[in-house]
């Protein structure tokens, strides 16, 4: 097996400090909206949490995606979710009403439809995260809608939105890095930020960003 600490370039004697920066900086660079890739998002991800949890064996139940159809209820809220790609692929709308019907009917990968649980002190994009998935965002405040969602049953709150309009909120749209599930069941498209009506409020990769990583 690949040893979390060649995955994060970091010496096994490395202080928690020390893990934390490298991780930082690799995670930054290793994700899809700054040049990497889902698969090499989720291997750092996995080396960290290797190196940072008590139970290893629970990281990887952690990380591992609720099957499609699962019957078992843990706490927490569960968020059936479906990749705006595939709406693309297939030439669906977001107003369709049996879109997750569509998808469940596809066999999808885990990566473009699937469920996962959100615990209570989670955002919707870090519960993604946690469970290994590399979904876009650029701020991570509130400020952009880089990690936008559509919420097409349930609702999500955001505590902090400094960008979204009211005729976008009336939509549905939600920002995924602030927002957490207010309903036991929620579905939502993710990746919507290329929506014609966010064009203006997204964020591209920013250079301070990088270095302010990097410190």
């Amino acid at each position: 097996m690949e040893s979390p600490f060649e995955v994060l370039s970091v010496d096994p004697d490395a202080s928690d400090e020390e893990i934390e920066r490298a991780y930082r900086r690799r995670i930054f660079d290793a994700h899809p909206d700054h040049g990497g890739s889902a698969a090499e998002f989720q291997r750092v991800r996995t080396a960290y949490l290797r190196l940072t949890a008590a139970d290893s064996d629970h990281v990887l139940d952690e990380l591992e995606p609720t099957a499609d159809g699962d019957d078992e209820t843990p706490d927490g809220a569960r968020v059936e979710y479906l990749s705006y790609d595939v709406l693309e692929d297939y030439g669906w709308e977001l107003e369709d009403d049996d879109l997750f019907e569509r998808a469940s009917a596809c066999g999808l990968d885990p990566d473009a439809h699937g469920r996962l649980l959100v615990e209570p002190n989670e955002s919707l994009l870090e519960a993604a995260e946690n469970r290994g998935f590399a979904w876009p965002y650029a701020c991570r405040g509130g400020a952009c809608a880089n990690c936008a969602v559509a919420v097409v049953e349930g609702d999500l709150s955001m505590p902090v939105d400094h960008i979204l309009p009211s005729e976008m909120l009336e939509r549905g749209i939600r920002l995924s890095c602030v927002g957490a599930p207010t309903t036991e069941e929620t579905k939502v498209v993710y990746d919507v930020k290329y929506l014609p009506s966010l064009d203006d409020l997204r964020l591209p990769p920013r250079p301070f960003e990088q270095a302010r990583l990097n410190d």
